[in-house]
């Protein structure tokens, strides 16, 4: 940036940017079809976000959260690039995917991955979840501080709500497909 006076007309306003804040989808998009990154789309653009945030986890995380087998964690990212490349490119939207459990090969802690996000990423944050997601955070004991930063948009409400997400049930909303 130059320390120069710049010359601007008489009554320019700077345009305001109408788009905030970021749309974090987390998950481990081994079993996200087309149709739901198409409609995590829809939503960011319909809610005015400046990014769409794609945060594919790492085999390693995946296995604390859940017992269920998964898939190389560059598989899942390549149907990520296509789907990216064939659709979101024409959205107007920006469209990441997050690479940092990619570059750390290893188990990245929720809190890591939202301080992280928080950092890069213009706020509001909301987090888009998958409701075992969303019952497995809810169990951390670090649950509470980051509620109060977040907002979480939730797939479908879990069969057993956990009590945590009971309490700010006002802090998260159920995604609507």
């Amino acid at each position: 940036m130059t320390d120069r006076p710049q010359k601007m007309p008489f009554g320019y306003v700077e345009p305001q940017n109408d788009r905030k804040g970021t749309l974090v989808f987390y998950d481990s998009f081994e079993h996200v079809s087309e149709q739901e990154l198409d409609h995590a789309l829809r939503i960011a653009v319909e809610r005015s976000f400046a990014k769409l945030v794609l945060y594919p986890l790492h085999e390693q995380t995946f296995k604390r959260m859940s017992k269920e087998p998964i898939s190389a964690l560059y598989k899942r990212e390549d149907r990520i690039y296509d789907w990216k490349r064939d659709r979101a490119e024409t959205a107007g939207l920006e469209v990441h995917v997050e690479r940092l459990e990619g570059k750390r090969k290893k188990y990245t802690p929720i809190d890591s991955a939202l301080r992280h996000l928080k950092e890069a990423y213009p706020s509001p944050l909301f987090l888009l979840v998958s409701g075992e997601t969303a019952n497995a955070f809810a169990s951390y004991s670090s649950f509470e501080e980051w509620i109060q930063r977040i907002r979480l948009l939730v797939m479908e409400e879990p069969a057993r709500l956990h009590g945590m997400l009971d309490k700010y049930r006002h802090r998260w909303e159920i995604w609507g497909k």
